[in-house]
Order: C-alpha cells, then sequence, then structure tokens
C-alpha cells in the first residue's frame, strides 16, 4: 500500500507534465533499484527507461489517427541467471488523466506490479522465462506508450502472453474480461493459478462489441504485436472513476491483497509453463469461461461448447415434438395450442418491452432522467414493477378471456414448453453465429428440461402443492441464482457508465432495456404459474401501486441524480474549456474570432441541474455549430462529438486567454505531385496535448498523409481527426497531407484546424475559468483547461 499512496500523493499525472515525467520516473526507478538490490542471485533485473516516437490509427471512437513523441516507458526484464528466450509481459500505466489522482486508474496496477516483482526477486527458486514489467507512461492518450514499447522495444520480439492490468472502476474484484484471441490455454492458466478467479465470457462479447465507450492497452498488445493476452480491471464503484475521488484510501487493502495474489499466481504459472514458449501451436480456438459466484471458474473449449450446446437443444426440440405428437389423433390441436402458447409468451416479452421503453422515454422527455443514478432501488421499483406486472397482465387477460374453461394443469404445462422452446431456439441461434455467451441458454435449457422431467407428473396434479413448489425452485436454482449473479455484475458495471456516456443517448432508455432483459430471462419459468394459480390480482395491484408511487416521485423530482456524500459520492462530470478561436481565410486573413468557457456535461441531462446555480448560462448562449468547420470549430480533446448534442452545451463569453506559451504553426511547402496531388508541409510547436482536424473541401480527397500507415482515416461525419501529445523536450511535429482535387475546386482544397489543450502548468486555468468551477455545486465534479483553436484554408 505503500508503493500506492506514494504514486498517488505525486498528484495528478498528465501525459507532459513534470509530475508524470520527472518525480513519478524518478520513484519508480529508485524502488526498482532498491528491489534489484536486495534480489537473489537465481535472477538478474534489467531497466530500461524508453521514450519512443510514432504514430497509428485506431478505430475507437469513430476512428481517428494517433501521434506520440518522447512518451515514457519504464520497462524492468527479470530473468533466470542463465538468460531465457521467452517472456510473459505484465503491463500497467502511472500516467492519469488530468485533474484527478488516478490511484486505481492506475496507480495500485502499478503498485502491485512493484510488489510482485520484489516478491519474485527474492524468490530463491528460478524461473524457466523471462517475466517484463511495464510501467508505461502514456495509456491515458488513447494507449500511445503501449504502442511504442510494442513495435519498437527490442524486449518486445520476446514476448508470448501478456496480463493486463486496468481499472473501470476504484477497488472491489478485478474482472477478467479479455483474452485471447484465441489462446485457450491462457484462460486455462488463469483457471488452474488464480486463487480468487472472476472472469466471464458475457463480459468479453460485450466489452470487444463496442458498446462500451473504453478501449486498454490489450488491444495494442493483439492488433500491433500479435501478442495473446489477459485483461484484468476493477469495477467496483465506476461512479468516481477519472474523477477527483479516485484516491488510495478508497481502495480496500483487501481489494490490493486479492488483485496481488491472483496476479502473481498467474505470472509465475506463465514463466514456469512449457507451453508459454509453445504457445503458437496452442494458439487456436476459443474458450467459454465463466465463474462460479468467485469460487472456480468452468473453461471449456468453445467447440466442445458448440456441440453440448446443440445436443442440449435437439433434446429440447425431440422432447417438445415427442409431447405434440401424441396422441397422433390430436396432433393438429396440440401444436394449435402449443402455437397459441408460444405467441402469447412472445407478445407478453414484446409488449413488456415496449410498455416500459415508453415510460423510459417519458422519463426522459420531461428531464427526468438519471433519477435512479443515486438510488439504483428506483430503477427496480420504477422499470422492473412495470415489466414484472405487464407480464403478468397479458397472462392474466388470457387466462381470463381466451383460456376460459381450460384444464390449469394443461395450460402450466404448456406454457412452461412454449419457455422451454423460445429458450431451445436462442440456443441454437446465438451457437450457429459464434458466441461463447450462448452458455447461459445451455443452462435455462437443460435444468428447466431436467426438472420437468423428474417433476412431470406433479404437473399434471390439480393444485400446486408445496412438494411440487419446492421441487421446481430447486431444479431452476442454479440457472436463477447464475443469473441473478451476472445479472448484478453487469448492473454494476453500466449504471456509472450511463454517467459519462454522452448525451446523445437516453439512459433510461437503455437501463430500462436491461432491466426487462432480466425480467424476461427471470420470468420465462414462472409465467405458467400464472395460469397454476387462482388468482393474480393481489400481485398485480401491488405491482402497480409500487410502479405509480415511485413514477410520481421520480415526476416530482424528489430522487436527485448526483451525490456529494464524502463517503460514497457519486459526482456529475462536466468538462469546461477556456478558448480562443480564430478562424481565417484562404489569404491568411482573420475572419472570425471569438472566445468564451465552452461548457460539456458529460451525461444525457447536460447541464440542466447545474444552471439554477450559474444563471448566466441560458439558452442564449447555447454552443452554435460552425457547419463549415471542421468538427463544427470547436477543439474536442477526443473525437467524441457523435456522443454529444452541441444543444446540451453552453459557449459562455469570456475574455480571450493569452498563454504564455503560445502555439506555432508554419508552413513549411506547398508542392505539386503526381496524379493532380498538392502535398502540404506543416511544422507546429505547442504544449504536450494538441488536436488537429482536417477536412477536405468539396471535390477534393485527403489521400495520404505521414502519419499513422500512411492511409487517411476519417471520423464519424467524414471529417479527420489526429490526436497529438509528447513527453519531456520534444522536437517541432513535422508532418505533411496529401491532397486530390479536380480543377474546378482547385482553389480551396482544404480547411484544417489546429488546437493547443493547457492541461498543467501557468496556463491551464484563466481567472475567468477558476472563478466559474468554484460556483459550480459540490454535486459536481468539474475537469478544466484553457486551449486555443485557430482554423486555415488552403
Amino acid at each position: 500500500r505503500g508503493y500506492l499512496d506514494d504514486i498517488t500523493a505525486i498528484g495528478p499525472r498528465t501525459v507532459g507534465s513534470p509530475e508524470n515525467e520527472v518525480h513519478t520516473v524518478n520513484y519508480l526507478i529508485e524502488q526498482i533499484k532498491a528491489i534489484e538490490v536486495e534480489s537473489t542471485d537465481a535472477h538478474k533485473i534489467f531497466i530500461d527507461v524508453q521514450r519512443p516516437t510514432g504514430s497509428f490509427s485506431i478505430d475507437f471512437l469513430g476512428g481517428f489517427t494517433s501521434y506520440y513523441a518522447n512518451v515514457t516507458n519504464i520497462v524492468v526484464k527479470l530473468e533466470p541467471r542463465n538468460g531465457a528466450k521467452h517472456a510473459v509481459l505484465s503491463n500497467c500505466h502511472f500516467d492519469s488523466v488530468p485533474n484527478t489522482p488516478g490511484a486505481s486508474d492506475d496507480a495500485v496496477s502499478c503498485s502491485v506490479m512493484l510488489e510482485i516483482l520484489n516478491t519474485l526477486s527474492k524468490s530463491s527458486e528460478p524461473l524457466q522465462h523471462a517475466v517484463i514489467f511495464l510501467f508505461n507512461g502514456a495509456e491515458e492518450n488513447i494507449l500511445q506508450a503501449s504502442h511504442g514499447f510494442i513495435t519498437q522495444h527490442e524486449w518486445a520480439k520476446s514476448i508470448r502472453a501478456f496480463i493486463n492490468l486496468e481499472a473501470a472502476g476504484v477497488g472491489g474484484k478485478e474482472l477478467v474480461f479479455q483474452t485471447g484471441p484465441e489462446n485457450p490455454w491462457l484462460v486455462q492458466a488463469y483457471v488452474s493459478a488464480a486463487e480468487h478467479p472472476f472472469a466471464s465470457v458475457v463480459a468479453q462479447e460485450i466489452f470487444q462489441s463496442g458498446i462500451i465507450p473504453a478501449d486498454t492497452d490489450f488491444r495494442i498488445y493483439r492488433d500491433f504485436g500479435n501478442v495473446p493476452g489477459i485483461d484484468l480491471a476493477f469495477i467496483e464503484n465506476g461512479y468516481i472513476y477519472h474523477t477527483k475521488y479516485d484516491t488510495s484510501d478508497r481502495i480496500l487493502t483487501d481489494s490490493i491483497q486479492r488483485a496481488g495474489d491472483n496476479i502473481l499466481a498467474v505470472l509465475k504459472y506463465l514463466a514456469t509453463s512449457d507451453k508459454l514458449a509453445k504457445s503458437f501451436e496452442y494458439r487456436h480456438g476459443n474458450v467459454v469461461f465463466f465463474d462460479i459466484l468467485g469460487l472456480f471458474v468452468l473453461a471449456y473449449p468453445a467447440r466442445v461448447g458448440t456441440i453440448m450446446n446443440y445436443i442440449i437443444a435437439a433434446i429440447a426440440f425431440l422432447y417438445l415434438s415427442k409431447k405434440i405428437l401424441q396422441p397422433k389423433t390430436r396432433v393438429i390441436n396440440n401444436l394449435k395450442k402449443f402455437s397459441t402458447a408460444f405467441g402469447l409468451t412472445l407478445l407478453s416479452w414484446i409488449s413488456t418491452l415496449v410498455t416500459v421503453l415508453i415510460v423510459a422515454v417519458f422519463i426522459s422527455l420531461i428531464g427526468r432522467s438519471l433519477s435512479w443514478y443515486s438510488h439504483f432501488y428506483v430503477s427496480v421499483s420504477l422499470y422492473g414493477t412495470a415489466a414484472t406486472a405487464k407480464i403478468i397482465l397479458v397472462h392474466t387477460l388470457a387466462k381470463k378471456f381466451y383460456y376460459k374453461n381450460m384444464n390449469e394443469q394443461y395450460l402450466g404445462d404448456v406454457f412452461f414448453d412454449a419457455s422451454l422452446l423460445v429458450w431451445a431456439i436462442a440456443l441454437t441461434m446465438l451457437t450457429q453465429i459464434g458466441l461463447c455467451s450462448a452458455f447461459i441458454c445451455t443452462l435455462w435449457v437443460a435444468f428447466p428440461l431436467l426438472t420437468k422431467l423428474m417433476i412431470h407428473k406433479e404437473f399434471r396434479q390439480k393444485g400446486t402443492t408445496m412438494k411440487f413448489v419446492m421441487m421446481y425452485m430447486l431444479g431452476m436454482f442454479v440457472p436463477y441464482l447464475y443469473v441473478m449473479y451476472l445479472s448484478w455484475t453487469v448492473f454494476e458495471m453500466f449504471t456509472p457508465i450511463m454517467g459519462r456516456s454522452g448525451s446523445e443517448i437516453p439512459p433510461d432508455v437503455v437501463l430500462a432495456g436491461l432491466i426487462v432483459a432480466v425480467t424476461v430471462i427471470l420470468s420465462s419459468y414462472f409465467i405458467n404459474f400464472v395460469y397454476l394459480i387462482r388468482s393474480t390480482k393481489t400481485t398485480l395491484i401491488t405491482l402497480t401501486t409500487v410502479f405509480f408511487v415511485t413514477l410520481m416521485l421520480v415526476c416530482s423530482g424528489i430522487f436527485f441524480p448526483y451525490s456529494s456524500d464524502s463517503a460514497n459520492p457519486k459526482p456529475k462530470r462536466v468538462f469546461l474549456q477556456h478558448i480562443s478561436r480564430r478562424f481565417h481565410d484562404l489569404d491568411g486573413n482573420l475572419v472570425k474570432s471569438d472566445s468564451g468557457i465552452w461548457i460539456n456535461g458529460f451525461d444525457y441531462n447536460g447541464i440542466s441541474h447545474i444552471t439554477p446555480h450559474v444563471p448566466e448560462i441560458n439558452d442564449a448562449i447555447r454552443t452554435q455549430c460552425d457547419e463549415w468547420a471542421p468538427f463544427c470549430g470547436f477543439p474536442w480533446i477526443l473525437p467524441v462529438h457523435f456522443m454529444f448534442r452541441l444543444v446540451k452545451n453552453w459557449y459562455l463569453p469570456a475574455p480571450d486567454i493569452l498563454p504564455m506559451s503560445p502555439i506555432q504553426f508554419k508552413v513549411l511547402s506547398k508542392e505539386l505531385v503526381p496524379l493532380n496531388s498538392m502535398r502540404l508541409s506543416f511544422e507546429v510547436s505547442g504544449p504536450s496535448h494538441m488536436s488537429l482536424y482536417i477536412r477536405p473541401r468539396e471535390g477534393s480527397t485527403l489521400s495520404s498523409w505521414s502519419l499513422g500507415d500512411g492511409r487517411p482515416v476519417a471520423s464519424v461525419g467524414g471529417d479527420y481527426f489526429v490526436f497529438y501529445s509528447h513527453g519531456l523536450q520534444a522536437a517541432p511535429w513535422r508532418f505533411w497531407i496529401e491532397l486530390t482535387a479536380s480543377e474546378k475546386h482547385a482553389d480551396e482544397t482544404v480547411s484544417l484546424a489546429i488546437a493547443a489543450h493547457y492541461f498543467f502548468g501557468e496556463d491551464k486555468k484563466s481567472p475567468q475559468l477558476h472563478a466559474l468551477m468554484e460556483r459550480l455545486p459540490n454535486w459536481v465534479f468539474s475537469s478544466g483547461w484553457s486551449c486555443t483553436y485557430d482554423l486555415f484554408v488552403f
């Protein structure tokens, strides 16, 4: 824990700042050298400080290109005394986002790695392979330092597998949420070695689908190093992730110990495994893996899962076919009744989804979005009760008006079979498209089918006896317990994300959809009880009452979304940029300039809750898009424009800013090149963070440039975005772009804008920006900095 306290005491560690490039680097080297002195003769320790320069393109956040210069990596190699040909990599990052101490993201991981290095180096037992510890200093700049290491460092060629230590929350259990690609032996290594396993292929498939706006160094090692690995992250309390509240005292010692135990065990296992040296021989095939309540992990090859899934689905289909086809004289009648039950089951689920989403849209439209953000029970009382009541209501009405005189036991039987068919179809479809998460459907087919076969006689007896209910619940125990456990993990991850997912997507719609999905899953084999019990009136009245009371309370605004509770804060995130903008024409003349504080709320509510505290922020100063300028003429630090509505942010007039270290932008040359193209060369000097925005004019095409792999990658909307950062003592940034234009559009070929972002030092905050941030309520976490924006036409 001492390492963690020392690193966070340095303060925010933004790339390029003395805190990141000097103080943290010196501290880590000092600790590593102290560990080296106390290491045993069984090992050798090598230390290297790498400061790479490079560029790459990535399809994260809609696609952009990254350029970095002199970012910092501290690389430590622990190897047997006689050397080693192969190595396993352990990666953390010591930089943080601006304005945060970054305890969980990712100082705690670097602290754990120092402890592991210390433990392994003192062991008298030699390792079979080397362990490389990478303390990378530019992950928050969208994975730059890891790219510099894996593509340029001489030790990178020896790496056969890696473990990446990350955070999406503050403390708790670290979740294995990505593995591979392929290489099932890595999952087996985790299963065999981890003392406190917590892993899910469901989390992997959710994360890799791109619906979570985040990424890790895992992508870099996978895509640019062609190395397989394991990605772990702390996921608890994501409400304070990337905020000032991410402090070392909020991370429990038990969490640090647990992570250390797991990672040390897995690293030792890999560093002594024969499979590491021959990893290419074991690379084929995916793996299904999931933990059981954190006690142990089940893992098996995906191809085995595919066979098992199809067999279980086939047994279910055979069972259902037999039910329909016997006796032969009633096949048509059986089929008709079964099809009706199947249709009613789907109808109840679809109508439930539509009803609950209508409620969620209504809540969003009246400005009460995120009422559950600080009170999760509100979402259950609002959307959970509505979903459950609607499902019960549809089947109650069907029982009363459509199945008037039909045998209750028969109805209970047929609706159980209808749910079984739905799950068997889902199992077949998910297996067919190759999702490993299909194992959930396997549970919901195998256990209910087994239960039904065991108590089929009780199904036909009149009345729902206690024995029947107990046996039924016992048979359903495993799938219900697992889905509730998994659902809690999903909600623990997704609920905080809704507070930082932008202003475009209504979070109530997302959360309501998740709650409906969980309700449908959990209710699927209890629909039949609606037909077995005498009345659902009391249940419906209770659920409806809870729903309407909660709805009225939400509409009244009694549930405030955010919290400043010091023990458990759930702040609203706001970005403020004091910007000066200058727009130039083709001749270099200044045609427009302004300055102001650009205010972005990071959730769907925008800054509606802040306006009463700062009255001058009103509808008259809503941000206006300059359609002719790339990215609407505003200095986005990342290309996240598609996640935010400009009508949900404000541009408050403020005095011009005059940085002590202003940006220097030069055109070095313009030259014609073959194929009717023009090459423009530039030189830029400025702060550690800059953004380049390019928009080819009508009739022009950006055909190539000196960045990435030479092929320009457009962002969402068609403009081009380049993220630039540098460490200490970087040379001026030189680059060129090449454009192809038709003769009739040859006058104005391209609009190019450059933004300079001042995240630290004397230029960071103007007096006006500081004064505005001081006026914000205490339930707001504000991140503010100054920047300039210059647009040119060529």
